[in-house]
Order: structure tokens, then sequence, then C-alpha cells
């Protein structure tokens, strides 16, 4: 009788009981299934969800598999990788590097070879042997997954992983499209296996491991290789040494993990492991691999410097006003959208017009006469004349987000919609361009008005109709000078000196305001600092309309270029990382007003520096002619200087930008000052400035014109003098008078005279702002 036939028996000594047949078990099912569509395709998706834990992945049926396979589109196309952009002054220093994601993508040959076999040894060490998919790898994995009942080994292939990588890229920042693209879903596996084999299909081995040392993500937001060779050990990823790379290609698994800084012997076990790996796959040695495994982690590490706040020497302002440009100019695309694109995705080296001499000299002037602990705050722009390269920008407040430290990101030299305030009311800075449309609208440089010390303000013509004065005798309805003593009638030459502003609101009424406001726009005062539309009111001649420094800045280079208006430049070049040229826009200027009309503002400015004029103090170190044009508005809550040689300009203002404090006996950069006028405060921060910008350029001198020195009844005698400090009271003209205007002679100290002929007030004159 067979075993099979034989009745069992109730003996308690017979130990026999017949076997029930063998039920299939999940990992039964799964190897069978493996081993018959191995070398299908459809095997490969259904084994690729095999990763997840065994009993996951029993429910899947192939005719559903193969549907959801063959429904995914074949286009995969990884996007631009976002790289570190590089901000560079004119000389080539740095100024910052800014990013999205800091990375440098390199070849396969700017590699270490080393960190390349690393990553493969570690990661898929069947990499140059398989396909997209893994079949022997999928095996173990299912193995160990259905052993312990969980995903404790992984079967992806590092083609897969860089798929996962690209769809977290095309993510962006955004964090619920980020965990999407990192859901361990069967249908997300599904997916990455079919863009795996079309990238298996369209690149050699070769390249899809350079794409993915560019792509993954190493800690401390370092992504790509050579981004986590610079931050952990401060070299480039080509001079990656054995230790070093192994420890780099262990950290992809799990960047927090085996973060170097913060769990060192993890990183250091886990680097070993990666040496281990490549010594099992005759890569290296065991006596090369003995002496890695000898040497420390030697971290080199630099925290990452992202963003302007990282800015060296305060050009973060301009760092700002860079990004601002980028963003916002045509030039780089024709929408926003394409324009925003162009500096998230990066890799761009940016080569501005920022001189760094010339940023350390105004920096320091505004931090050294200011301090950044006082009520009240500096600002100073200067541009090159000409082309219209912004040279400097500076300001006492250091660029941060710690208001604490007296930290601010407001650009108080550039307009609101750069990354500025609203602006300040430039006061008499203003002036000039009141002149030029008058000299434009054919006014002779010796144009007389009589300029009583107060009027009411008279009627205007506008470019739609007429302004009028509806409030005639009272104090809101009149303009009066800054002193008593300011009594005309003045010549365009004195006026300008002593700023007197009854002259120029005459001179703003026999125009009309539709002249002088299109002059302000031909000189780039298109509108108000905060955007807001130019208002044609009288008081616009005086400068009660806000603007920036680097706007008076640019309207006086236009003024020493002899009437060309550049519009203002900050960037020079910029080139992708591998060296293509993005269109930039070129130096643009243009000729806004006759050179006559410049030659004679540029005249009269350099008389503001002369004796008797409001700036008369401010000689530069080694002397050379300078013009240029003090402003104090109401209640002394801003004050300005803007001035120039002939081959750079640069506007100062000194103020409180938020609560406008009145700078009355106040304490600004440790001295006291009873009360703040533009020659008084910014004067000086411009002054400081300037003699150390100029010292090493060309000494270039204004084209001048001839202005007669200005016939003025002196109302101490009644009779007409040429000479208005004449003490005869006659009509001779002062022999030692020439009538011209060609700048204080060289090696000479300026004068305390007063050309009025009125004793030296004991301080600076005032410039008739209101």
């Amino acid at each position: 009788m067979s075993p099979k036939s034989r009745i069992p028996s109730p003996d308690p000594g017979d130990t026999w009981v017949p076997r029930p047949r063998r039920r299939q078990t999940p990992l039964g099912i799964l190897r069978h299934a493996a081993t018959y569509l191995g070398s299908c395709v459809l095997g490969g998706v259904l084994l690729a969800g095999l990763i997840l834990p065994a009993a996951g992945a029993v429910g899947l049926g192939a005719k559903s598999g193969a549907e959801s396979f063959e429904s995914i589109p074949d286009d995969f196309k990884a996007p631009p990788l976002t790289q570190a952009t590089q901000i560079f002054d004119a000389k080539g220093g740095l100024i910052a590097k800014v990013y999205e994601r800091d990375r440098t993508v390199l070849t396969a040959e700017q590699m270490s070879p080393l960190v390349r076999q690393a990553q493969v040894d570690i990661e898929d060490a069947r990499f140059y042997e398989h396909g997209a998919v893994d079949l022997k790898g999928v095996l173990r994995a299912v193995t160990k997954n259905a052993e312990s009942g969980a995903a404790v080994q992984g079967a992806s292939t590092l083609t897969q992983q860089y798929v996962k990588n690209v769809n977290v890229e095309m993510a962006g920042d955004d964090p619920v499209a980020v965990r999407e693209a990192q859901r361990k879903t069967l249908g997300r596996k599904i997916q990455e296996l079919r863009y795996a084999i079309k990238l298996e299909e369209d690149l050699t081995k070769e390249q899809i491991l350079t794409n993915y040392l560019n792509i993954t993500f190493y800690g401390h937001q370092a992504y790509g290789i050579e981004a986590a060779s610079q931050r952990y050990f401060s070299k480039s990823a080509k001079e990656l040494t054995l230790p070093e790379a192994a420890m780099l290609a262990g950290l992809v698994q799990n960047p927090s993990l085996y973060d170097p800084k913060l769990h060192p012997v993890a990183a250091q076990k886990r680097r070993d492991t990666v040496i281990d790996k490549m010594v099992e796959n005759k890569h290296i040695t065991a006596d090369q691999a003995k002496e890695a495994k000898a040497a420390p982690l030697g971290l080199n590490y630099k925290d990452p410097q992202n963003g302007c706040i990282t800015a060296r020497a305060g050009m973060g302002f301009f760092c700002d006003y860079v990004r601002h440009v980028v963003k916002q100019d045509p030039v780089y695309g024709k929408s926003a959208a394409e324009r925003k694109k162009l500096w998230d995705t990066g890799g761009l080296n940016i080569y501005t017009t920022l001189d760094p001499d010339k940023q350390a000299a105004s920096q320091n002037a505004v931090s050294t006469k200011v301090y950044v602990t006082d009520p009240v705050s500096a600002a100073m722009t200067m541009v090159e004349p000409g082309t219209g390269k912004i040279l400097a920008m500076a300001q006492t407040r250091p660029y941060g987000l710690a208001k604490e430290q007296n930290q601010t990101v407001v650009n108080l030299n550039v307009d609101s919609a750069m990354g500025g305030g609203i602006g300040f009311q430039p006061g008499s800075n203003f002036k000039p361009i009141v002149a030029a449309a008058a000299l434009e609208a054919g006014l002779p440089p010796t144009q007389q008005y009589d300029s009583p010390n107060r009027m009411d303000w008279p009627t205007m013509k506008t470019c739609d109709g007429t302004w009028k004065n509806l409030s005639k005798g009272k104090k809101e309805g009149t303009i009066p000078n800054e002193s008593t003593r300011e009594v005309g009638p003045y010549e365009l030459k004195e006026a300008m000196a002593l700023s007197v502003n009854t002259y120029f609101v005459q001179m703003e009424q026999e125009i009309g305001l539709c002249a002088v406001k299109q002059m302000a726009n031909k000189l780039g005062v298109t509108a108000k600092a905060s955007g807001d539309p130019l208002q044609e009111v009288p008081a616009l001649g005086l400068g009660t309309q806000e603007v920036s420094p680097l706007t008076m800045a640019n309207v006086y280079a236009t003024f020493a270029a002899r009437g060309s208006y550049c519009a203002p430049l900050a960037i020079n070049r910029i080139t992708t990382v591998d060296g293509k040229d993005v269109p930039v826009n070129p130096v643009h200027c243009d000729q806004v007003m006759s050179t006559d009309t410049a030659d004679v503002i540029n005249s009269v400015l350099l008389g503001v520096t002369e004796k008797g004029g409001t700036a008369r103090d401010l000689r530069l170190d080694d002397d050379r002619q300078i013009a240029g044009k003090t402003g104090t508005t109401d209640e002394k809550k801003s004050a300005w200087f803007t001035g120039y040689t002939g081959n750079l300009a640069a506007s100062v203002w000194l103020g409180s930008p938020g609560t406008k404090v009145p700078m009355r006996n106040i304490r600004i950069g440790g001295q006291y000052q009873a009360e703040v006028f533009g020659a008084t405060g910014p004067g000086p921060i411009w002054q400081q400035a300037m003699s150390d910008a100029v010292r090493n350029m060309p000494d270039k001198e204004f084209t001048t014109v001839y202005i007669p020195d200005p016939v003025k009844r002196d109302p101490g005698c009644g009779t007409a003098t040429a000479t208005p400090g004449s003490a005869t009271c006659t009509g001779a003209p002062n022999p030692g008078s020439t009538g011209t205007a060609t700048g204080r002679p060289r090696g000479t100290k300026p004068s305390s005279t007063n050309p009025t002929g009125r004793s030296a007030p004991s301080t600076p004159p005032d410039d008739g702002d209101q």
C-alpha cells in the first residue's frame, strides 16, 4: 500500500499525517510573474511597482497596468536646470551670487571620475549593465520587502531616480507639487519607468549619469555635485579626492541623516560604506580603501551665500536694483513671466557698471558722515555723463531685514518700481531744470526779474489749460524767499547762486508750466518716484514733487554731457554659463537740449560753488572744476547736494525716510548742527566721496560761455552798479570782474566774501527752498 492510500491510524505513536497541497504565497506569485514577464515592457511596469510593500502590490492587474503604462506620453523633456547667477562689478569682482537653487551645471569632463564611479557603485552598481529597469534588483527588493512587510529596500535604477529628480525640479518651490512628485504611488512609478525607458533610448549612460549628478540634492541648499563640492570642501568637483567623493556620493540617499556637519559619525560611516562598495566592484584596491577610510572627513564648509543680502561692501542695494532691471526690462523677455523665468532659472553671469572704487568712496562717505544709529540717513548715487552708467549706489543703513540693527531693503536711491520708496522732495535741486527750459524757450542767460522778497503765486499756463491761485493774499497763496535780504532784481547767474525762489517762479510764469514739465520729462523725470504723474503746479519748479537720487544724478549728468541724456544703465553684459551672450540694453542717449543751453547751465552752476554761492565751500581735494546745486525742503526735513565734474555726476540726499525728522538742533555723524542746509549736510558727504572718486580720473573741464555779471540796483544808494559788491554806488564796473564762468583758479581757496555786497552770514546762505 502506498503511503498516499494509507488510512491514518489513531495511534498516538503514529506521527505521519497527510500534507495539504502547497499554497502559493504572494511572494511566489510575484516571482513567477517576474520570470514570465521579465523580457517584456509590461513586466517591467509591474515589477517597478513591487518596490512597494509586497502586500500592496498583489492586487495589481496586468490589464489595468498595461493600460496605465500605454496612456503616458513619451515626450519627456527635462527642464533647464535652475542654477546660480553671479553678479559682478565693472572690474570683475563678485558682488553676490543669487539663486532659487544653488547649482552650477558641469560637463562630465568637469567632474572627478572618482565621484562618478562612487555614485554609481552606491546607488546602482549594475547601472551600465541593465536598461531602464533592473530585474535582478527588483527581485532582490521584493524578497527583502516581503520578508519585512515594509519597503525596506528600493529597486529604482539611477535612471529612474533621475526622472524623479526632474519631476521635483519641475515642481519648483510649490510644496504641494513637490510632495506629489515624491509620492511613492504605483501610478508615479509607472510614469517614472515609462520616462526612464525613453531616456535610455535617447541618451547614453554617461549622459544620464552626468545629468543625475547635476540635478540631485546634497543637502544645505546644494543642488548638483559642483555646489555640493563647493559647500562642503570649498573646491571644484574636478578636484575631489577619493574620501571626499565617497562622502558626497553617500549623502544622496539621505542628506539629513548623513549631514556631515550635524552628524559627522553617521556621515563617516556612510562614506566608508561607499568605499567598501567601490572595492566590492573592483574600482579601487583594498589599500586605497584602507587609506581613504583612515582619512578624516576634512570638511572646509562654506555657508550658503544667497541673494543680495550677501553682497559685499554695501553693494546690496545695487544688486537688488539689477534684479529689478532684469525682471522689468522688456529686453530680457516680452512678458513678466518670461523675465521671471530668466531670473529664476539663473545660470547667468551678469557684468554690471558698478565701479568698486567709486562704490567704496560713496559707501565710506555716507557711513562716516552719517551714523547708522542717527535719526536720519543718507543715500548717494554716482552716474557717468555721456553713458548713463551707474557707477556707485550707497546708503547709510545697510541692506538687510534686521530692523533692530537699522537694516532695510528699501533702496533710497531709486524709484518705488525699482525697489525704492516714494522718493524725496528735491527742493532747489530742481531749479536748473526750470532754467534749462527757459533757455530752450529762447530766454537769454542774462534774463532779469524783479524777484520780490515775497509774492503771490502767479497765474500760469499748463499743457492743457491755466493754473490759477485761489488763495491770493493768504499765506498758502504766497511764496517767500528764504532770507529777508533777498530782494531783486536778479539775473540768472546770481539768482541760481543764491537760490532765489521768486526769481524762478517768475521764470516759470513766463515760459509756462508745460515747458518745465516737458524739460523734466526729457531729463528723465517722467513721474514722481512713487510712479504718480508730475503735477503741473507752480511749486513744481521749486522741487516739491518727490524724486530719487538716481534720477537727480542723471539729470545733472546730462548737463555735464552738454545736453546728451542717457538712460540709466546698470548692466554691461550678460552671458550664460556656457558663454553665450544674452541680449542687453546698450548705452542709449538722446540730445535733449542744445549744447549752448547745457553750456550756459554748466556756467551758471559753476557759480553755485564759487564765492557767494550756496555751495562755495565744497571744493575737491585737487581743486578741479565742479558745478552743482544745493536743495533744502520745508522744515529742513530733506537736504540735497547734486554736483558734478566734467566726467562724473553724483547726487546726495540726507533726511529721514519715514518720520520726516526736522534737521534742526540735531546731531549727525557725531557733529551737532543747529540747522541743516544742502551745503552743510549732504554737501560734505558729496565732497568727501567725490574727492576720492575722481582721484585717478582725468581732469575734464566744462565748456563755458561768457555771461556778463548782473546789473543790479543797490538798495543802499539807489543807483545802478555793475558789481553788486561795489562800495562806490556808481555805474562803473568792478575792474576785477570778467563776467566769465570758468571756475575757481587752481590752487586758490574759496572766498567767503558775499558778492551781493552784504556782510557774509555766520552760516552758509540758505538755498531758498520752501
